[in-house]
């Protein structure tokens, strides 16, 4: 097992659910599949998908809901199988 870390794309506001009323889109050790969205980006008014780029179970995340974020900071780990 390798772990792959998840990077912000841009900045922007990370959110981990599509509204404060919803649940999360995946919580810590859950399997995910490449394409599976993960978060939301959110910069300038547009949110945008986060998605898993690889299959495997996501064992963190580095940022919390509504945290701020710039270019390349770390989101979340996976842990993939090789």
């Amino acid at each position: 097992m390798t772990t792959q870390q998840i990077h912000a794309p841009f900045p922007g506001v990370f959110y981990r659910q599509p509204s404060p009323d919803d649940p999360v889109y995946v919580d810590e050790g859950q399997q995910v599949n490449a394409g599976d969205v993960i978060g939301l980006i959110e910069v300038m008014k547009q949110f945008v998908e986060l998605k898993a780029e690889m299959t495997g179970t996501v064992t963190g995340f580095s940022a919390e809901n509504e945290s701020v974020l710039e270019a390349g900071d770390v989101i979340a780990t996976l842990e993939v199988s090789e």
